[in-house]
């Protein structure tokens, strides 16, 4: 299955970037093709009323909205700054509509925090980034909080209680979200969706 892995911190190097970097290694010893899109290294313009025309700057979101379409599951990955998601990721919700291609597929949330934050964040995305573009939060998340002592590739940086933990739950979690990406396939191909009619959340 194909995964898409949403960065959402606006820094080139962040950590978010190394824990999204984690997971897609994870996914791949799976056996599955995840691709990352990175926030930080490819920031998307601000939303205004040209991204319906397709044109100029917004061929960005013609491109992006192809791998988004072929992907089957997402993991939104973000550091929780002043207690909130990034403006960067809340712009790129904003720039994906119920034709995107995150409808009526499973995502993971998995916020990142330098000390023992990361709930707000879980918090917000579950509460506002899904309305119209119709994403489908699964009911696990993962927080990696103290962020800089788990998930390095230099092992010597690793917390020993801490790391293994969330080796371990990471696995987990992406596990289940595969599962979540299989069951909801046939969801999408009843036609039981009609955004003709309801192109937007209420």
């Amino acid at each position: 299955m194909k995964f898409g892995i949403i960065v959402g911190s606006h820094r080139r190097e962040s950590e978010s970037a190394k824990v999204g970097a984690y997971l897609s290694a994870v996914l791949t010893e799976m056996g599955h093709e995840p691709w990352t899109l990175d926030l930080g290294k490819t920031p998307l313009p601000l939303w205004d009323e040209g991204v319906f025309s397709g044109e100029g700057q917004w061929q960005v979101m013609t491109d992006l909205n192809e791998k988004l379409k072929v992907s089957d599951a997402f993991v939104i990955v973000s550091p929780e700054w002043h207690g909130m998601a990034t403006s960067g990721l809340k712009n790129f919700f904003m720039l994906c509509s119920s034709t995107s291609g995150l409808e009526h597929k499973p995502a993971l949330i998995c916020s990142v925090s330098a000390v023992d934050g990361g709930a707000y964040v879980v918090a917000e995305l579950r509460a506002s980034s899904y309305k119209n573009n119709r994403l489908c939060y699964i009911p696990e998340n993962l927080i990696v909080r103290n962020v800089g002592s788990v998930l390095n590739d230099d092992d010597s940086l690793n917390d020993p209680e801490a790391h293994p933990y969330f080796v371990d739950r990471s696995a987990y979690c992406l596990r289940l979200l595969a599962g979540y990406a299989d069951a909801m396939r046939s969801l999408r191909t009843r036609g039981l969706i009609d955004h003709e009619t309801y192109p937007n959340g209420m």
